[in-house]
């Protein structure tokens, strides 16, 4: 499946919980195993980003697909 938004992860369905109107599915990620950040350089400086640092990536989204 190819989709336009790029901000996908692979993975496996460890769990699904289904309630009377909406479903909890947990994924286990496998892959990727780099996610690319783009954002701006004055972003960058300001957090002082350097290479080996420990930082958390976080997916801006009002919402998952799943696609199978």
């Amino acid at each position: 499946m190819q989709l336009s938004a790029r901000n996908q992860l692979k993975g496996k369905i460890v769990s699904v919980d289904k309630g009377a109107v909406m479903a909890n599915i947990k994924i286990e990620v496998t892959e990727p195993n780099t996610i690319t950040a783009v954002i701006t350089k004055e972003s960058a400086e300001k957090l002082g980003l350097a290479e080996g640092d420990d930082v958390a990536a976080i997916i801006k989204s009002t919402e998952v697909i799943i696609g199978k």
